[in-house]
């Protein structure tokens, strides 16, 4: 595990040259996961050159941020282009939201779930390996992806189905706690620890990458030096970066792109640690 370190250490080569701009692409496939009361809700699918339908390839699925108010699916497209030239099957995730939809965050864990749920139930003919979905997202989204893994309850599971949790998870300065020192506290009150992912680590927590800013005042930094305590007391594998002097969404492919690709370079690192990726050269 390398815990605290500075996310330059992870910077690719190209990065010394002056940061591209990301390759972003449009989706292959558009699909409805689910139908509620509100909306349709839809799955962008980004797949790999080569893709055949009965292939068993890693695949990540990734939630937009956005305090569970707002937001777009277009925050991942970057990303998701990017994981799809490694060979991954990448899915970037609407999700009910309280501007479009006058919800709140439970409607949108149970979307999220309902999310991976669906790529996994579909492994088949999406061409993936039911054993190697990842959950992923930033702020509110990385709160999902983490409620994926952690969060019990919340699920639309069919009879005689198993309980299903990622094999991974990547978030991006996630909303990992949700008492009064963390965020979104205001929001879910009294039952603020049902939906806590600090409060809910577990004995079978997969492996867990958080990339976050140190000057992040939106999801402080407390809370996911705490998550990473308490994977250690359980033994689990929990890699934090902290990038130093960086704020909240500061993952995001904009201005110079530096820390786009410093952060994409330590969730590649993660992804291929784990053989989820092909890594050129490696």
């Amino acid at each position: 595990m390398r815990a605290l370190l500075t996310i330059s250490l992870l910077a690719p080569c190209s990065i010394a040259l002056g940061a591209p701009k990301p390759e972003v692409r449009k989706p292959d496939e558009v699909v409805t996961y689910r139908k509620t009361e509100q909306a349709e809700l839809k799955l962008e699918i980004f797949r790999p050159a080569g893709w055949k339908a009965d292939d068993e390839r890693p695949a990540i699925v990734f939630f937009f941020g956005g305090g569970w108010v707002g937001g777009s699916t277009t925050q991942f497209h970057p990303q998701a282009t990017r994981l799809a030239s490694r060979g991954m099957v990448a899915y970037c995730a609407d999700y009910r939201v309280r501007s479009r939809h006058k919800t709140s965050p439970f409607e949108a864990v149970a979307d999220a779930k309902a999310a991976v749920r669906w790529v996994w139930r579909n492994a088949g003919g999406q061409g993936i390996d039911p054993n190697r979905i990842v959950s992923a997202g930033g702020s509110a989204g990385g709160h999902l992806a983490a409620c994926c893994g952690l969060v019990a309850g919340h699920d639309g599971i069919k009879k005689g189905e198993p309980v299903f949790i990622p094999a991974a998870m990547v978030l991006f300065n996630p909303v990992i706690d949700t008492s009064p020192k963390g965020y979104g506290h205001d929001k879910l009150k009294e039952r603020y620890r049902e939906l806590s992912p600090v409060e809910h680590v577990h004995d079978k927590t997969v492996p867990t990458l958080i990339l976050v800013g140190s000057a992040d005042t939106t999801t402080p930094v407390f809370g996911h030096k705490l998550f990473e305590a308490r994977m250690k007391k359980k033994k689990r594998s929990c890699e934090l970066i902290i990038s130093q002097g960086q704020k909240h969404g500061f993952f995001n492919a904009r201005g110079d792109n530096d820390n786009y690709w410093n952060t994409l370079a330590g969730m590649e690192q993660f992804l291929w640690d784990l053989n989820f990726i092909r890594m050129p050269g490696r």
